[in-house]
């Protein structure tokens, strides 16, 4: 039988495992003028069954996240999510008929919802559902594109072509050379040429990175070419650089940070642990914290 690993090791990147929870949290990061995005964790679903309580579970949250925000407790919450939790694995027709549902009720709630990227398996399917959905719900959907894909260049200009609101990050996944760059100084130079084509060309991009190198080139970029800091957002995970997100916040920038809550925390932690070196020491550190 397998070992339930105890969540107080995910604490740190995991607000909690309900959305009761998690509620408190996001209150407290909006009061101190920082903007949410919030998922509920799970991916790969393989059984409808699943996959359609994945989607009530949403349909659930956007109601929450919306009445808070008209009762004044949160900031233009966003909801991310996964479409492998929707049963894109199982039938893509299946995953986007949930995925409509969730926009509908999102429209009238105005809720925009972030399509969250994968693994390069589901990359193409990802944005190919997402454009099956644009054109219907353009102000309520957006993507994310990863960086360290040789593909990412053609997609950029893509979704600058449609004026669709993107996500851009480094990317999280384990992928092979032949589809993703493997070096850093690669890495970082293509999200600076994509960050310069998204603030110039795109519409409201989030700018995701936890790195000061990048950071500072988008600070230095919209600075000389006078793009206003309302019109693209800074974005960082939940638990990591709080103070630097804090720091940007007081500098005049709009700051979103991505929150994640539930019960199937443990790929995410996993992808967490292994992106930086000082995250295994501070779970290390409170695993036999006394």
């Amino acid at each position: 039988m397998p070992v339930k690993l105890p969540f107080v090791l995910a604490r740190r990147f995991v607000a909690a495992e309900s959305l009761e929870g998690t509620l408190p949290i996001l209150r407290q990061l909006c009061a101190e003028g920082l903007y949410v995005t919030v998922d509920r964790l799970g991916e790969y679903v393989h059984d409808r069954q699943q996959a359609l309580a994945t989607r009530d579970a949403y349909l659930g949250l956007i109601d929450v996240l919306a009445n808070e925000r008209d009762a004044g407790h949160l900031r233009d919450a966003n909801i991310s999510l996964k479409l492998s939790s929707l049963g894109q694995k199982i039938d893509p027709a299946f995953c986007l008929d949930n995925l409509r549902q969730l926009l509908e009720a999102a429209r009238p709630r105005d809720v925009f919802i972030r399509l969250d990227m994968e693994g390069s398996d589901l990359t193409e399917s990802t944005l190919q559902i997402f454009e099956q959905v644009y054109a219907d719900y353009p102000d309520h959907v957006g993507p994310v594109l990863q960086a360290y894909l040789k593909r990412t260049a053609r997609d950029v200009a893509r979704m600058c072509q449609l004026k669709a609101r993107v996500r851009l990050c480094k990317g999280a996944y384990k992928e092979p050379p032949d589809i993703a760059y493997q070096d850093m100084p690669t890495i970082r130079a293509r999200f600076i040429e994509y960050m310069q084509q998204l603030l110039r060309e795109g519409r409201y991009p989030g700018i995701a990175t936890h790195d000061d190198l990048l950071i500072e080139a988008t600070r230095r970029f919209a600075a000389a070419h006078q793009i206003s800091s309302e019109r693209f957002e800074f974005q960082m995970l939940y638990g990591i650089r709080p103070e630097t997100q804090r720091a940007l916040v007081a500098q005049g920038y709009r700051m979103r940070v991505y929150v994640p809550y539930g019960t199937e925390w443990l790929p995410y932690f996993y992808r967490r642990l292994r992106e930086r070196k000082e995250n295994v020491w501070f779970v290390v550190k409170h695993l036999f914290r006394r």
